[in-house]
């Protein structure tokens, strides 16, 4: 997995993962983006892309309040398709199972 600036037209499919943001941090390394003061739609997302080239985000979703590090957050998962996000979220479940 790595980073990605190929993300665009993304968006969400229904499908999340359900962690916390330090074990994010802990697996992918710091967000690109971590504002975590509430005012925004997101406090942090990832641009990333699988093994297999498909790129998606990670990213917390209208919390509208900082978040604690150690609180569990459903984050979505955009990608080009409900299949790809399922990929992506299997990938990164592997990667933090594997911590």
């Amino acid at each position: 997995m790595k980073r990605s600036n190929n993300t665009g037209g993304t968006s969400f499919h229904g499908v999340t993962l359900t962690t916390t943001p330090q074990q994010l941090i802990d697996t992918l390394g710091e967000p690109d983006f971590f504002g975590n003061d509430g005012s925004d739609k997101t406090n942090m997302d990832y641009s990333l892309e699988t093994e297999n080239g498909i790129p998606f985000t990670i990213y917390d979703w209208k919390e509208y309040r900082p978040l604690q590090m150690d609180e569990t957050i459903e984050f979505h998962i955009g990608a080009l398709s409900s299949t790809q996000s399922i990929e992506a979220k299997n990938e990164v479940l592997r990667l933090i199972n594997k911590m």
